[in-house]
């Protein structure tokens, strides 16, 4: 009787040190931010009105025509004057670049924001365990995380992962790559790079679908430092809650819809279909349904479960006459995601990229704002634009402890990745929003251009449009 009662009470201890074991295991796999730090160039590469007209200017390969669709573009696009071009753009070399102009992009943007990140944080590069990179136009050899770990000295046995093509959604894959290995390794730091390379991308030819890339991108870049180190929870500012990503990649339309090649002339840009809203919406859809489930109160989901319901038995009693709304032909989520989130970050693909994602989930101006003052303040700078759109968040004091933050991002393949965080503490950092944040949002995002060049859209000779617009930037 007495083995018994001991075989009992050793079986119970074991099953509660397993238990306690797996729950232990499970808190080292928290995937927390400890800092972020984007990236911003000098004054002296700011993209005015002013400076746009003179690379057009001194690009032979644009006419009339293309000038005109630039202009409507860009007064369109919801891009501001202070937004930054690469220094070949400036100094006149867009459509000669060279190497080196890709790689010192690049180093300005890693070695800067490296530097600022580590030292407001208070960590040695030789700390690092993990080092994620993604940039998707341009692939160097050795590479830029080689380059990195080169210029900084880190540690022989760090993981090192150089990510290219992946777009602009590739910010949230290279999350995913750093997730999954906390899950399996205690007590490590993850640094992550997320940038896109201008410098030699600039498309010269006259296919309006590439030419669109020129008018939308900016410099851009962000470094976010990472762990799963338990004792810094205190001192994290969010922690990742869920991760989903959606490819659909085995469509051929979504696959081809965004992409980068040669146009009939054999001149390389980044090609823009007509059917990439098209695709864009199908795959934030399906991500959707997979997320919302993981995100939203149980009340919400009971809500849409108990509408669906309705919606479906009054179709057999509505005439089809008076049906209208519904069987639904809105382009709005039946699901309310206020319910879930707090604040909501948006890729800053475009104007109509942030328009769409808002109609879908009926989201109001307040929610908007921060994903278009980024747009307009640093324009669309592909993986690396969640992270302004956060900054702007926690420059404006909006972040408080215990709210959620969802993150969706869209990007080339075609993919969209989204996540959740929730905020560990009350967030302040004005980042590189410290100088222009109490000017935010301004009274209008409205730009100059059509007022300065509108009168391109009057020409009819396109023979004399180069020596009219050199008369103009002159006066």
């Amino acid at each position: 009787m007495e083995f018994l009662t001991l075989l009992c009470a050793f079986t119970i201890m074991h099953l509660c040190y397993l238990i306690w074991k797996v729950y232990d295991q499970r808190r080292d796999q928290q995937c927390y931010i400890l800092n972020y730090q984007c990236y911003k160039p000098g004054d002296e590469r700011k993209l005015g009105s002013e400076r746009c007209g003179k690379i057009i200017g001194n690009n032979d390969d644009i006419g009339l025509n293309e000038c005109k669709f630039f202009l409507k573009a860009i007064v369109n696009s919801g891009i501001g004057e202070e937004t930054y071009a690469p220094r070949n753009f400036v100094e006149g070399r867009a459509t000669n670049p060279t190497l080196q102009d890709g790689i010192e992009e690049m180093e300005e943007f890693c070695h800067e924001s490296i530097a600022k990140l580590l030292n407001k944080s208070g960590i040695s590069p030789s700390e690092i365990d993990v080092l994620v990179v993604n940039v998707s136009l341009f692939s160097a050899v050795p590479s830029l995380t080689s380059r990195i770990i080169n210029h900084y000295k880190m540690r022989e046995d760090i993981k090192a992962y150089n990510l290219a093509g992946m777009g602009c959604s590739a910010s949230l894959i290279s999350l995913d790559i750093i997730q999954n290995i906390f899950k399996s390794q205690k007590n490590k730091y993850a640094l992550l790079l997320t940038s896109e390379s201008l410098s030699p991308n600039w498309y010269s030819g006259n296919n309006r679908s590439m030419i669109l890339a020129n008018c939308l991108f900016r410099i851009g870049g962000c470094a976010i430092l990472l762990t799963n180190k338990r004792s810094l929870k205190h001192k994290a500012i969010l922690k990742l809650k869920h991760l989903v990503r959606t490819h659909h990649g085995a469509r051929d339309d979504a696959h081809n819809c965004c992409s980068q090649k040669e146009d009939e002339q054999g001149k390389l840009g980044f090609f823009l279909a007509k059917d990439l809203p098209k695709a864009a919406t199908r795959a934030f859809v399906d991500n959707l349904r997979v997320l919302s489930p993981k995100i939203l109160p149980a009340r919400e989901l009971f809500r849409f479960l108990f509408m669906s319901v309705i919606k479906k038995v009054s179709k057999f009693h509505v005439p089809k006459s008076a049906a209208g709304g519904v069987g639904g032909t809105s382009n709005k989520s039946p699901l309310n995601f206020k319910t879930g989130v707090d604040h909501f970050c948006l890729h800053t693909g475009g104007k109509a990229v942030i328009d769409g994602i808002g109609m879908s989930l009926d989201l109001n101006e307040y929610d908007l704002e921060p994903a278009r003052m980024s747009l307009h303040r640093f324009g669309n700078t592909s993986a690396s634009s969640l992270w302004y759109v956060l900054g702007y968040m926690e420059a404006k004091k909006r972040l408080k402890k215990g709210e959620r933050v969802l993150m969706i991002s869209l990007g080339a393949g075609f993919k969209c990745n989204s996540c959740l965080w929730e905020v560990m503490r009350d967030a302040d950092d004005r980042n590189v929003w410290d100088d222009c944040i109490d000017y935010y949002p301004p009274h209008s995002l409205a730009n100059p251009f059509m007022e300065k060049y509108g009168w391109i859209n009057n020409l009819e000779d396109a023979s004399t449009f180069k020596h009219k617009l050199a008369q103009f930037l002159q006066n």
